[in-house]
């Protein structure tokens, strides 16, 4: 070859190669917008054709492909854009299929039968069924290929009822299924559980002769065991004349879900005999049986086979292990898996979760899954299901003591759940009232309870139970009375819960009478009923009932007592100011006292003013409990209204050295679905302003209806003035200060403090539902107190 001659080959190699080079800055930026301007893009050789675009799709380099497929406008043919396609799907590239498509438009190319299938596949594969089915209702002519990719898309996309239509109206057509198409129609079946229709198609199958062909086979394998008929599906098992190891996978698999462990593994065993070599999915099938048969010796036996195959690593492998040691209860062995994954998918962390859930360790459970939100991994229905429960135990268990958001949170959870399209079920219901108890949430309690009605689970005696507990935890004990009334049958819990309703809204004497029907309806108490009508009493004063009730929880019932119950009968004596019967009581208990019992001994000295024995119960609770600051708080209540500020003093010294914090006083209220947060002397919420207005004139209001501060409950030696106005900016009155901004006329008040309320606004508030009116109703750890007309449910006595 002559220097002439070459020169000009070279030449245009190199032209190719630079345009290619020069548009590959600029491309990212016209695949996302599915265009390109032909002003700013580089004109390319007329000599650059399909083979260019074929070779750079084959290297994965799509968006230089479809540069030059830009350059060649009309001159593309219909095997370019094949090509093109196919690079797509196999990189899962949609935007830049999306922008094939355009230019074919944009072309004005007509595509050819083979030409729209690929586009279907392309659609389907990239994970956008709107587009391709799009595509597959404007195809003029389908074959077997363009009605079998839409009908396996929708059977793997959760749409197999739609997989069903079309399988009915390609056979309309007369279109004869193949083998694709039986394999994914029959796996629509298996997802649909309809045995019925399976039969049918397998039928079929037999008529048109693919029974024979193994990816049919187990097909219909994983149909029969998926809808329960496991042994159908083993007899086509052992008919089958070839198997590959789908094939195994299939059969233990099919074992494992319908609860045949030892099928599952006999079926392992007898694969490993015929040299068969186990794929992932083969241990990720069987791991779930010997999950079942919680057989600590033979789990790790097979976790060190996975280990020395080389599957330790596989996300849907390692998935299975962590699931199976939550079930054998070794969350311990479990998270170490977990740790040790280099990749986790929802299963994994949802396992892992549900293991710390079921183990009792909700804080755990929850933090993990904060941890997964944060590793930006979605949450399935399960997810939610095994949190939840976690969450709201996690409200209960810290309700009346304190407030760390757990309660909200499962409210939001609940929230998010639904917007993500997961349907609750009865438990996860039952999981998310107690956080609206919790919260004193009424309004999205009424929303719960009316979606748990149009679900068709009102009748759930479980359910019923937790909402008679929401209402009346939310203030509303007739509402509560009510679904107690109409319930068809009722348990121990549900008892329960109406008598523990009664007794913390201080109606002593309908718990009493409720627990005497209970009685007469053949339901034995349990320890919890007994703490529920022990406080009824207290609530009331009733000590003789209550001592009779607590002799006759051992000698009529066989129950013996524990450590609330002690507490509750200590309570009792010492609020009716049997101080001395109280601590001698506490002498005789057969069981170490703790720092719960003193406590309530230390609560009924500060009501009666007896310094001397509060600070022998105080001493005690110091060595028991010497960072809980609850009876550091009490003691300090005892000096303050003996006017003993040097102790308080003293007090205050003794809790700065031990690191003790006194947890501020908090209120919440629900307003429009939305709580509101009060700290005592709070300026952070947006409307203080209007808050504190309304508060100076309540305090006029009540102050000439004949309301006096009693500062004796400000901890402070200083000027009246000055206590006035420290007891002025405690947390529940400005809650119900915002409450009756945001609130109409007539409506009810509700207001939950994480302390006792103290006798300062237990006053004033009874002055306020005067002058309003209103009816307010506030929940302290104590009890409920129901405000009304200038007057409490307590009676004063609280």
């Amino acid at each position: 070859m002559t220097m002439k001659m070459y020169c000009p080959l070279l030449l245009n190699k190199w032209r190719r190669m630079l345009a290619l080079f020069g548009s590959f800055f600029s491309l990212h930026t016209a695949t996302r917008k599915n265009t390109i301007n032909p002003t700013t893009a580089t004109a390319l050789p007329r000599d650059v054709n399909g083979n260019d675009v074929r070779t750079l799709c084959k290297q994965g380099r799509l968006k230089e492909a479809l540069r030059i497929l830009h350059g060649m406008g009309n001159r593309a043919e219909g095997s370019t854009y094949v090509c093109l396609l196919q690079g797509c799907f196999r990189e899962k590239a949609l935007s830049e299929g999306r922008l094939v498509h355009t230019y074919m438009k944009q072309n004005g190319f007509t595509p050819d039968k083979m030409l729209q299938n690929t586009l279907v596949n392309m659609y389907a594969k990239c994970g956008s069924l709107v587009d391709a089915r799009r595509v597959f209702d404007q195809m003029s002519e389908r074959d077997v290929f363009s009605w079998s990719v839409m009908i396996s898309v929708y059977a793997k996309d959760g749409h197999a009822s739609e997989a069903l239509r079309l399988f009915h109206r390609m056979q309309r057509a007369g279109i004869k299924p193949n083998e694709f198409t039986f394999s994914s129609i029959l796996q629509a079946c298996a997802k649909l559980k309809d045995l019925e229709r399976g039969v049918e198609i397998h039928e079929e199958v037999i008529r048109c002769r693919f029974d024979s062909d193994v990816f049919v086979a187990n097909a219909l394998t994983d149909m029969y065991a998926k809808c329960g008929d496991t042994e159908k599906a083993r007899q086509l098992f052992d008919k089958m004349c070839h198997r590959n190891v789908v094939s195994w996978n299939t059969m233990i698999a099919g074992y494992a879900q319908n609860g045949l462990a030892l099928e599952a593994l006999e079926i392992f065993e007898k694969m490993q005999m015929e040299g068969i070599k186990p794929s992932s999915q083969t241990f990720a099938s069987v791991l779930p049986a010997y999950a079942s048969l919680r057989a600590m010796e033979q789990c790790r036996v097979i976790h060190q086979e996975i280990v020395r195959s080389g599957f330790q690593f596989d996300v849907f492998v390692g998935s299975a292990l962590v699931d199976m040691y939550v079930k054998c209860g070794s969350v311990e062995k479990a998270r170490d898996v977990f740790d040790k994954m280099t990749q986790r998918n929802t299963v994994s962390w949802t396992a892992m979760i549900l293991g710390y859930a079921q183990d009792g360790q909700d804080m755990e459970a929850l933090r993990l899954f904060r941890q997964m939100r944060l590793a930006g991994v979605k949450p399935d229905s399960k997810t939610f299901a095994s949190v939840l429960p976690a969450c709201a135990s996690l409200a209960a268990l810290e309700e009346g003591y304190t407030h760390n958001g757990q309660a909200l949170e499962a409210l939001q959870l609940f929230q998010e759940m639904k917007l993500a399209g997961v349907k609750p079920d009865a438990k996860t219901f039952a999981s998310v009232l107690p956080a609206c108890a919790a919260l004193v949430a009424l309004d999205q309690g009424i929303e719960i309870h009316e979606e748990i009605v149009t679900r068709g689970f009102q009748s759930d005696v479980f359910l019923e139970g937790a909402l008679v507990d929401m209402y009346a935890k939310c203030g509303n004990i007739k509402k509560a009375r009510e679904i107690f009334d109409n319930m068809q049958k009722r348990d121990v819990i549900c008892w329960t819960a109406m008598i523990g309703g009664y007794a913390m809204h201080g109606y002593g004497q309908e718990a009493l009478k409720l627990f005497e029907q209970m009685q007469h309806s053949g339901i034995k108490p349990n320890h919890i009923t007994f703490i529920c009508v022990l406080t009824a009493c207290c609530h009331v004063g009733q000590v003789k009932k209550g001592m009779k009730l607590f002799d006759s929880m051992s000698q009529d019932y066989k129950l013996t007592p524990v450590m609330e119950h002690y507490g509750c009968m200590v309570d009792l004596l010492g609020r009716a100011g049997h101080l001395d019967e109280a601590e001698d009581f506490i002498s005789k208990m057969p069981i170490n006292p703790n720092a719960s019992v003193w406590c309530c001994l230390l609560g009924a000295c500060r009501i009666h003013n007896d310094v001397e024995l509060g600070e022998h119960a105080a001493e005690i609770i110091f060595e028991l409990e010497p960072t809980n600051a609850a009876p550091y708080v009490l003691l300090s209540n005892i000096y303050a209204s003996a006017g003993r500020w040097d102790d308080i003093e003293r007090v205050r010294k003794m809790m700065k050295e031990k690191g003790v914090m006194k947890r501020p006083g908090c209120s919440w209220i629900e307003v429009n679905k939305q709580l509101h947060a009060f700290t005592v002397g709070d300026s952070s919420h947006p409307q203080m302003k209007k808050i504190y207005a309304m508060l100076e004139t309540l305090s006029l209001q009540i102050k000439a209806a004949g309301y006096v501060p009693n500062t004796r409950f400000a901890l402070n030696d200083v000027e009246e003035e000055q206590k006035e106005q420290f007891l002025y900016n405690h947390s529940e009155k400005l809650a119900i200060a915002f409450g009756l901004i945001h609130t109409k006329p007539g409506d009810v008040i509700r207001v939950i403090k994480n302390l006792r309320v103290c006798g300062d606004c237990h006053s004033a508030i009874k002055f306020i539902s005067e002058v309003v009116p209103r009816e307010i109703i506030v929940r302290d750890t104590s009890r409920y107190h129901h405000f009304k007309d200038g007057l409490c449910s307590c009676g004063d006595y609280w």
